[in-house]
């Protein structure tokens, strides 16, 4: 009697890992398409795509078409929020200060920001609140497009693979305007916002690199629409930058510390 040939499941096993290369690749596969790669029919191409979602190695975008999953997605590093707000408050302090507005730290969260901590000028009547807690998408925030710049395009289409999550007041609706933008964030070193985040304010923020070089976190400040000026821009950006190297220069020594 022969012995039961035991090659079907390698065989199953490599057609996925071909598929996982693809998507990784940038590829997006329909399931006609991926059965057309593979040479199978379209209900095996089906059950793999399946299996590889059920893994994190693949998603489905709007259109229903398999992409890289967040398996591949860069994670933002793990901050410990409580050491990140005793590190950035006194550095918050002296930055609020500096500019007399709303300051902020943030740190990515998926696709989206958290902020950690911030300062408000409470002795003026106009003034931008502080969003301590509350999250929205990055691509939003002059922080978050700080942190997103720090990322290669295709880093940034696989974290918006299904799409940019809507926001009232969002200036950007497609991946590919963002990225575009993103490219002059990178030639500036800064990000800014005008009225994206909510009506009425404008605001402006810098990445805030780890002892490993890698993103941890953003600095912010938030400016009532009313009282912004652009020719103010670089006044912020250079107490931004120099509250940048304050805080890295705290965490660096803190990590050595330990």
């Amino acid at each position: 009697m022969p012995e039961p040939r035991d090659d079907a499941p390698l065989q199953s096993v490599d057609r996925a890992l071909q598929l996982t290369l693809l998507l990784r690749g940038g590829r997006q596969l329909s399931v006609q398409e991926a059965a057309a790669v593979l040479g199978t029919a379209p209900s095996t191409a089906h059950r793999l795509l399946n299996a590889l979602v059920h893994r994190g190695f693949a998603a489905q975008d709007r259109q229903r078409r398999y992409v890289a999953g967040p398996v591949f997605v860069p994670q933002a590093p793990e901050v410990n929020a409580g050491l990140l707000r005793q590190l950035a408050y006194p550095v918050l302090q002296t930055l609020h200060e500096r500019l007399g507005e709303t300051v902020q730290v943030m740190v990515l969260k998926g696709n989206h920001i958290l902020f950690v901590d911030g300062i408000e000028n409470v002795q003026r009547s106009l003034r931008v609140g502080m969003r301590i807690g509350d999250e929205m998408p990055a691509y939003c925030s002059a922080g978050g497009k700080a942190i997103l710049a720090e990322m290669g395009n295709q880093e940034v289409e696989l974290l918006y693979r299904g799409g940019l999550t809507p926001w009232p007041t969002a200036r950007f609706t497609t991946v590919n305007a963002l990225k575009r933008h993103l490219a002059t964030v990178r030639r500036l070193g800064y990000g800014t916002s005008a009225e994206e985040t909510e009506r009425g304010v404008h605001g402006a923020g810098v990445s805030v690199r780890g002892p490993s070089g890698e993103v941890i976190a953003a600095l912010t400040t938030a400016v009532p629409s009313v009282r912004f000026r652009r020719h103010d821009v670089p006044r912020y950006v250079e107490g931004l930058t120099a509250a940048r190297d304050a805080l890295q220069q705290a965490v660096v020594a803190e990590v050595h510390a330990r």
